[in-house]
């Protein structure tokens, strides 16, 4: 656009130049021919062309003069070729005519040559000027792009490091209650069990029948809580990871996009699930490349287990594995999809609303 605004500028000023010098039947020829020429030569933007062009032009103004009042149109274009200079041949046509044109003339036209030069000069530099912004703008937003793509990983990789040391904490707690806490209890049980079978005295092994179901109750209680303490710390990326890193049989890439805490029904679920699909392609399939995927959708969770092994047939019946992953998935209400189209897929969605009224 700035360059169309510089070239209507000098056509403008070469125009009302020439229209003061020529007065004839066919002055309008080279004002059209001066106009298409201009024009092609900003379409085409082709640097071979314009040489063409601006040569072949200032010829013809050699011999007709009235194609010398629209040189610095022409010019505009030659200015900062890569034949550096070019443009100041647009004065030999000037120079040749010297004593054929007015004097005042000569040297306005001249003039107009040399402003088509500053305003070529000063587009150029600006369109470069506005070029470089656009590009410092563009890696500017692109880095700001990259930094909050590495903040966000970062914020996961911190959540999931203290999620797996909450894990790790829940883990030793329960193991210390069961090894240390369970194994006194235990013993006392024992211990009163021994005092009842050598205590004569009826008062006496009555009290000790109370005390000893006291105990018993606070095994009990301590085993449900250990229990409880130890599927509450499962972390259904680590035992997925374990498993995979476990997986020898061919390459295996695992994506997990999970925010929320699963019940441990839904974590056994998937991992028994995982764990029946790794066996069968060892066993079944030619594979070289495997995925899992464990992801978390606003209305459903989903699973995708998939191998581009050779396609093969299948059947619920001719082997419980099939259907053990079909029981425990309609357990949660979901839904399982078996392809063998280029390979074997497994695909299972679970909705939350037939999850979650399933576990209340």
């Amino acid at each position: 656009m700035k360059r169309l605004i510089d070239k209507l500028a000098i056509f403008i000023i070469s125009l009302a130049l020439y229209i003061t010098n020529e007065n004839n039947i066919y002055m309008v020829i080279p004002i059209l021919i001066s106009i298409i020429l201009s024009a092609i030569l900003s379409y085409l933007e082709n640097e071979s062309i314009t040489i063409a062009v601006f040569t072949i032009y200032l010829a013809v103004c050699f011999f007709k003069l009235d194609y010398l009042f629209f040189i610095p149109l022409i010019c505009y274009d030659a200015v900062l070729l890569k034949i550096k200079g070019i443009w100041i041949f647009s004065f030999l046509p000037l120079i040749f005519n010297f004593i054929k044109t007015p004097f005042i003339s000569n040297w306005l036209i001249a003039a107009i040559i040399i402003t088509a030069y500053i305003l070529k000069h000063r587009t150029v530099s600006y369109e470069k000027l506005e070029k470089d912004y656009h590009k410092l703008r563009d890696n500017t937003k692109e880095i700001s792009m990259q930094l909050e793509k590495q903040n966000k990983e970062l914020l996961d990789k911190q959540d999931y490091e203290i999620n797996l040391a909450t894990v790790t904490e829940r883990n030793r707690i329960a193991r210390d209650i069961h090894d240390n806490v369970g194994h006194l209890l235990s013993r006392s049980i024992l211990q009163i069990g021994a005092l009842l079978a050598i205590n004569k005295d009826e008062e006496t092994k009555k009290n000790l029948k109370l005390i000893k179901g006291t105990l018993s109750e606070a095994m009990d209680s301590i085993r449900t809580s250990v229990h409880n303490l130890h599927e509450e710390s499962i972390d259904l990326r680590t035992e997925i990871q374990k498993l995979i890193d476990g997986f020898r049989f061919c390459s295996i890439k695992f994506h997990y996009d999970v925010e929320t805490n699963l019940e441990k029904n839904m974590k056994y679920c998937f991992i028994t699930v995982t764990k029946e699909a790794l066996s069968n392609i060892i066993k079944h399939s030619n594979a070289t490349e495997a995925l899992v995927i464990i992801r978390e959708h606003p209305a459903l969770y989903q699973l995708v287990i998939e191998d581009n092994g050779s396609s093969c047939s299948y059947s619920s019946e001719n082997g419980i594995g099939i259907k053990n992953i079909t029981d425990r998935i309609a357990a949660l209400g979901g839904n399982l999809n078996i392809s063998t189209h280029q390979g074997f897929r497994i695909f299972i969605s679970i909705p939350k609303d037939n999850y979650f009224e399933r576990t209340r």
